[in-house]
């Protein structure tokens, strides 16, 4: 059964827009890399200044290897000024121990500074390793992470915070994903299913052909457990992908659905256009409702 997710929490990385404040986590050395080199070249093609503050203990050869895979675009940027490699110790300097005043101060006005550079923001991926190289209280880390929203409202400031599982415990890394405002798929190219408000079935990140057979039995389900209302609404708009294999099932499953008087699918304009192409016009039991969700 999915879980439930009714205020739109979990998102895939590419959907982050400026004044968003993410948690990530991850649990193995390969896949912490997915969502910053997704981050930082989604910042540089938009414009941003990006800020890149890596786990302590990892080599920066290491960082600049990572994100420069498979090309070294990465490199220019970085060379320009529009990439830069930092660290907690740098941006709370001349302070030794961390506050949560300083670090948003300087983050505050490194928003400034970017925009001023002629850049439409800047984004900030911070790997929350610095707690324990700096030895930093929990209880303060928790503070800043709830007492943010200064720095991201109205602003074109962007950050996740990505939490390594191996190092904080259980109910820190559940605490600090439900203070977030959104929480991030780990891996690129992953499908989640969750259940939304009014027990809407929402897809989340890329539905693709390795993971059609998951979105098949997905929609099976929820339509065999909404099958008592006669209708079943499809949240596709935190989809970054959705290929024409996937759109198809979708439409012969709402076309095979006869227990349902309506399949409503709500949807972004691009995917609209493929379920058009498809033939969903000509469904009498499918309405489609077009979202534009915030840029």
């Amino acid at each position: 059964m999915p879980a439930r997710d009714k205020n739109g929490h979990l998102i895939p990385v590419q959907q982050l827009h400026p004044g968003d404040h993410a948690f990530v986590s991850y649990g193995n050395d390969e896949i912490r890399w997915d969502v910053i080199t997704a981050f930082v070249r989604l910042g540089l093609a938009r414009g941003e200044k990006v800020m890149v503050l890596p786990c302590p203990a990892v080599p920066e050869e290491e960082v600049l290897a990572r994100i420069d895979f498979p090309s070294r675009s990465t490199a220019s940027a970085r060379e320009r000024g529009q990439l830069v490699l930092s660290s907690m110790r740098a941006v709370i300097r001349p302070d030794a121990e961390f506050t949560a005043a300083r670090q948003l101060g300087r983050l505050h006005a490194e928003t400034d500074r970017a925009t001023a550079e002629g850049y439409t923001g800047l984004r900030a991926f911070i790997d929350m390793g610095w707690v324990a190289a700096l030895g930093t209280d929990l209880a303060a880390v928790a503070h800043r992470e709830t007492h943010a929203d200064g720095l991201f409202s109205g602003r074109p400031y962007t950050e996740i915070c990505a939490y390594d599982r191996r190092r904080f415990d259980r109910a820190m890394v559940a605490a600090m994903e439900g203070a977030h405002p959104h929480a991030l798929l780990e891996r690129l190219g992953s499908l989640r299913s969750v259940r939304g408000a009014e027990d809407e079935l929402c897809f989340i990140g890329e539905a693709d052909g390795a993971n059609r057979a998951a979105f098949m039995r997905s929609l099976e389900i929820a339509l065999a457990r909404t099958a008592p209302d006669r209708r079943l609404t499809v949240d596709l708009t935190r989809l970054h992908f959705l290929s024409v294999g996937c759109a198809g099932a979708l439409l012969a499953l709402a076309h095979g659905a006869a227990g349902h008087d309506l399949v409503e699918v709500r949807c972004g304009p691009g995917h609209r256009r493929l379920l058009r192409r498809l033939g969903a016009d000509a469904m009498p039991r499918l309405a489609m409702r077009e979202v534009i969700r915030p840029c």
